[in-house]
């Protein structure tokens, strides 16, 4: 699996205009959503990053099956570069790149996974 390291670097390749290698993008996406999960554990909002993942976060009401109440999608280059805080949440939602509907969608507090936020480096 990828580092944050490694996710650092498949961001700064989409960034400048290059396309990461599939395998690196995927590690990149079920990493940070596994870390998503570590801080925000619960079954209230499904994240999803599609063709790579998909997670449930955030105490709440849980979902079991059929359309959840709070979904948040976007894709994966646009989950990564928010995961290490080189796209905001709100930069996202101005773009379309994100879709966020539901109770609790609003992840921007969670974020950036990677980084730094506040003065605090975040691992």
């Amino acid at each position: 699996m990828i580092a944050p390291a490694g996710i650092a670097a498949v961001v700064s390749q989409i960034e400048t205009g290059g396309v990461p290698a599939r395998e690196d993008m995927k590690s990149a996406v079920k990493v940070s959503l596994a870390r998503l999960v570590e801080i925000a554990p619960g079954r209230a909002v499904e994240v999803r990053v599609p063709p790579f993942g998909a997670v449930q976060v955030i105490v709440g009401r849980t979902h079991r099956r059929g359309t959840p109440s709070a979904v948040v999608e976007t894709d994966p280059a646009t989950w990564v570069r928010l995961a290490t805080g080189s796209l905001t949440w709100a930069q996202a939602m101005a773009s379309g790149l994100l879709h966020a509907s539901g109770e609790r969608s609003d992840l921007s507090g969670l974020l950036p996974l990677y980084g730094f936020r506040g003065g605090e480096t975040i691992q």
